[in-house]
């Protein structure tokens, strides 16, 4: 039997202030925006060639916002993720090189922590993981 994980929810005060973040400075793909009724709105966007996307909106979690730090994404060049991220306006850490990989970090507007990294090529000889 597969699980697979397809969908984390991320707490926010302003969707729309969110969702501009996400998809017109992080590059998410914005997958759906339902208004259900007055109390219930549902926002569904997709990292680029994840299989599992973020949620958020009105009335779908009690999660605090700022709270969710625990989502890690693997990207295959840290450096550009760093690049496109300023460039687009986001304040991103430095590239952080690891024995385990290479790390970037940034935060959503509420304060959500999301770390990027890239994975070694375990392959190649230490000092040219990255190559």
């Amino acid at each position: 039997m597969d699980w697979k994980i397809e969908l984390i929810f991320v707490p926010v005060t302003d969707v729309d202030r969110s969702k501009a973040f996400y998809v017109d400075q992080v590059g998410f793909v914005a997958d759906h925006d339902q208004q259900v009724d007055e109390s219930l709105r549902f926002v569904q966007l997709t990292p680029p060639g994840s299989a599992c996307s973020i949620a958020f909106g009105t009335g779908l979690s009690d999660m605090e916002p700022g709270t969710q730090n625990s989502i890690q994404v693997v990207v295959p060049d840290a450096a550009a993720a760093y690049d496109h991220l300023t460039a687009n306006g986001v304040t991103a850490t430095p590239v952080d090189e690891q024995a385990w990989g290479r790390f970037v970090t940034f935060d959503d507007p509420d304060g959500n922590t999301w770390t990027l990294q890239q994975l070694p090529d375990y392959s190649k000889p230490v000092g040219e993981q990255y190559a």
